[in-house]
């Protein structure tokens, strides 16, 4: 009770202070005796948001886990985690998902990507469903308001609120998700190693706990930017939030509603940590014929840049090559002997 009673009054004051970014002041005009208020297109309150979201936002539930999902589609097509849906479905159990007005449906996987922790799921004889309307991630800017919508510890429609706290984030997830550590924050981070790696995450603030993986993290307009996946935290009970962006669930997600699988770009490189002044990735091996091999990367070049990302450890080159596309081009940065050099990588499809 104490603790849910901290919660609440926490979100009490997050939610009045991002309350006036979604929604500009009233305005005073000479002409009137009291303040009007006037609304920006596009521009909604905390609560329209929410009343928005909410119908789109599911909880799965199965034999020995939970968590939550977005709608895709009117006919039954949900986006969430795979770890959500490997979870959820172990034991051969099948999944159950929870809507928001309180009916229940059986649920089937379509297809599941642990390379980027993103699986789609299909609920059984249900039809006209409000569906998610997708945003653009690439247009995210650090301090944007956005909503974090799911089922924290059970909880079914929760919201919580916050901004965007940071851009581009790496992150390595472990099999406990209540608390998956991104490189650099601790010793917990080597426990959690296993795992994947996810390049391009959004960080933000707005309170994500067990049972919100796989949930909605939207802007002020009410549009899907991210979907929840992952909480850093040193102490049971908070931490910070991280979400896969939509332009990656997208991307995924139609591969997966039509192959059932997804293909993923392929550099040819093995990578650890610089241990020097300069920071960035140590070129250990290349494959033979690879992309890397072909542009000319050698064993011992130190990787400082991916595109427009900077590298800081070599989780950032798994993460940021898991985000790209097959046969898409990419500047790669790097220092040999001293200098640095820029050469253009032509991913393949990784076999």
């Amino acid at each position: 009770m104490l603790a849910l009673a901290a919660m609440a009054i926490g979100g009490g004051v997050v939610g009045a202070v991002v309350a006036n970014t979604f929604r500009p002041e009233p305005v005073a005009t000479a002409s009137a005796p009291r303040p009007v208020s006037r609304s920006a297109t596009g521009q909604l309150s905390v609560a329209e948001v929410a009343a928005k979201v909410q119908p789109t936002v599911v909880m799965i539930q199965g034999q020995s886990g939970e968590g939550s999902g977005v709608v895709l589609s009117p006919d039954g097509l949900i986006l969430t985690n795979n770890h959500v849906v490997e979870g959820a479905g172990q034991g051969g159990g099948q999944m159950t998902v929870k809507f928001n007005d309180g009916k229940t449906a059986k649920a089937g996987v379509v297809g599941t990507d642990p390379a980027t922790d993103l699986a789609v799921i299909r609920a059984e004889g249900v039809s006209g469903l409000a569906e998610a309307t997708l945003g653009d991630s690439d247009a995210l800017k650090v301090g944007d308001s956005v909503l974090a919508i799911g089922s924290p510890l059970g909880l079914d429609g929760s919201v919580t609120a916050g901004i965007v706290s940071a851009l581009d984030r790496t992150l390595t997830t472990g099999p406990d998700q209540r608390q998956q550590i991104p490189p650099g924050l601790g010793q917990e981070q080597q426990q959690q190693s296993a795992g994947t790696t996810i390049g391009g995450a959004i960080q933000t603030d707005a309170a994500i706990n067990p049972g919100n993986s796989g949930g909605a993290l939207v802007n002020a307009a009410g549009e899907l930017i991210g979907i929840n996946t992952a909480i850093a935290s040193n102490a049971a009970g908070g931490g910070v939030g991280f979400a896969i962006p939509v332009n990656t669930a997208k991307q995924v997600s139609e591969q997966l509603i039509s192959n059932g699988k997804v293909t993923h770009a392929f550099l040819g490189v093995s990578v650890t940590d610089a241990t020097g002044d300069v920071p960035g990735a140590l070129i250990g091996q290349i494959t033979a014929g690879s992309p890397a091999d072909k542009a000319g990367l050698k064993q011992g070049d130190l990787i400082t840049k991916i595109g427009d990302t900077a590298v800081d450890a070599g989780d950032t080159v798994v993460g940021q090559v898991r985000g790209f596309k097959p046969g898409q081009q990419v500047t790669i940065t790097y220092m040999r002997d001293g200098k640095l050099n820029e050469v253009t990588v032509t991913l393949q499809e990784k076999k």
